[in-house]
């Protein structure tokens, strides 16, 4: 009974070692943002729109709560969830904004916020056929970079107020900030930065914050 019982705990302890080294291995493998993107959470798969132009992305969550996210991204009318997020207004990447953020991503820890790393959508991507928002007449679909660019440059982050059309009844409210690379949108992503070495691919780092009551 005791060798075979032996036997059996080495088994276990072997196989627990090949599951603790296989991530090991695959995160070497991982070249881009895109690539360690895969390895997190899909979140939500859309179009973000600015202006005339809207933006394939995926977003995948970094931390926080998947919750928010499935509360504040609801399409009413359909019951699923939005497929279009329109950036209407733009915050200023100053400190004091900056901090107003983290006090309220402070507040609304540990459910009532959420991290997501954005990336460019692949076009017919996983799970992305057939689910895919078809792009409305008079907006021009373009590469997430160049929305990138641009906040870059505007040194800001796209704002949304969520629900999309408002709160109804007891609906939650909040707000989505669009982060380009900068000193604040890095402090999400040490552990992309560790397995990666460098983060060349353009990128945002989206959160959302729930109003507290």
């Amino acid at each position: 009974m005791l060798p075979r019982d032996s036997e059996r705990n080495h088994r276990t302890a072997e196989s627990e070692s090949k599951t603790h080294e296989e991530p090991k291995s695959e995160t070497k493998k991982l070249k881009n943002l895109s690539e360690y993107a895969q390895t997190l959470q899909l979140a939500w798969n859309g179009l973000l729109v600015l202006k005339n132009s809207c933006f394939p992305t995926s977003m995948h969550i970094l931390e926080g709560d998947l919750g928010v996210i499935n509360g504040l991204l609801k399409d009413h009318s359909s019951g699923g969830k939005l497929t279009q997020l329109k950036i209407a207004q733009r915050l200023r990447l100053d400190q004091p904004k900056l901090d107003e953020v983290t006090r309220r991503i402070k507040q609304g820890s540990p459910n009532g916020y959420a991290v997501l790393l954005a990336t460019q959508s692949a076009p017919g991507g996983a799970g992305a056929e057939g689910t895919f928002p078809v792009v409305e007449p008079g907006l021009q679909r373009r590469l997430l970079r160049n929305l990138v660019s641009y906040l870059k440059q505007k040194q800001a982050a796209g704002v949304i107020s969520l629900p999309v059309g408002g709160a109804k009844g007891r609906d939650s409210t909040g707000m989505l900030y669009a982060f380009p690379p900068c000193e604040f949108s890095q402090q999400y992503l040490q552990s992309a930065l560790r397995t990666l070495g460098k983060l060349e691919e353009e990128h945002m780092v989206i959160v959302i914050v729930k109003d507290t009551a």
